[in-house]
């Protein structure tokens, strides 16, 4: 979804500042993006990463207009089957390092810019095995409510996307093998109403709208991008 909406904010004429957890990763990327990309080798579960990043941005932007903040995965397990370091690991990423990404980045955000954060269809119901998960990505929603209220006096918008089955590599960190994993996604895809995951370009093309001036009076909500799976349950 982040590769995805990198290519269709350059699509529309912007300068796009990526991360990514490994020089590999960033380095395909921008293979990719071509010259309007610009990226840095960045964890969002390492705070001392986090914590380094406005410097390493302001190397490149005295500001920013768009913040998306969207890294992360998903690990599952039931709940006799979680261990503190599964816990950790994605309240981490999902809420430790959405938050202090905010915090540090916000001083670079222009006045009249925008915060979009990244939430998850999980947080409207519950789904076994989602326990740690659904509850992290419910803390993230939280901060859309509240960094909005906070937000409001420096002009800056603060809205979220709360995406269903997208076709990413969400599975990836699971554990489960490809046969696994293409194993759970013919069995999601039946319950699905339109019986297929979402683009990324579909989870796009809804950021580029939340930070366009087209969505220039939405402040402090999310907007569900699922299909209408969350009607479905």
């Amino acid at each position: 979804m982040g590769f995805a909406t990198a290519q269709e904010f350059i699509h529309e004429g912007a300068t796009v500042i990526i991360t990514g957890r490994s020089q590999e990763t960033v380095d395909q990327a921008l293979h990719r993006l071509g010259s309007k990309a610009i990226g840095l080798v960045s964890n969002a579960g390492n705070l001392a990463d986090v914590f380094d990043l406005r410097k390493r941005v302001a190397m490149h932007t005295n500001g920013l207009d768009i913040l998306f903040v969207n890294a992360g995965y998903g690990k599952f397990a039931p709940v006799e089957m979680v261990d503190e370091a599964h816990f950790d690991e994605l309240f981490n990423l999902l809420v430790k390092g959405t938050f202090f990404t905010v915090q540090q980045l916000l001083p670079l955000m222009n006045p009249e810019s925008s915060i979009i954060l990244n939430t998850s269809f999980v947080t409207a119901f519950g789904i076994e095995n989602f326990s740690v998960y659904s509850a992290a990505k419910s803390a993230v929603q939280s901060f859309i409510k509240t960094f909005s209220s906070e937000c409001t006096t420096k002009k800056i918008r603060v809205n979220g996307i709360s995406p269903g089955y997208i076709k990413t590599n969400i599975f990836n960190n699971t554990g489960l093998t490809p046969d696994q994993i293409e194993g759970a996604v013919q069995s999601i895809v039946p319950t699905l109403p339109f019986k297929r995951f979402g683009e990324p370009a579909e989870i796009a093309k809804t950021v580029l709208f939340l930070a366009s001036p087209d969505a220039s009076y939405i402040h402090g909500t999310e907007i569900v991008v699922d299909g209408g799976l969350s009607n479905a349950k």
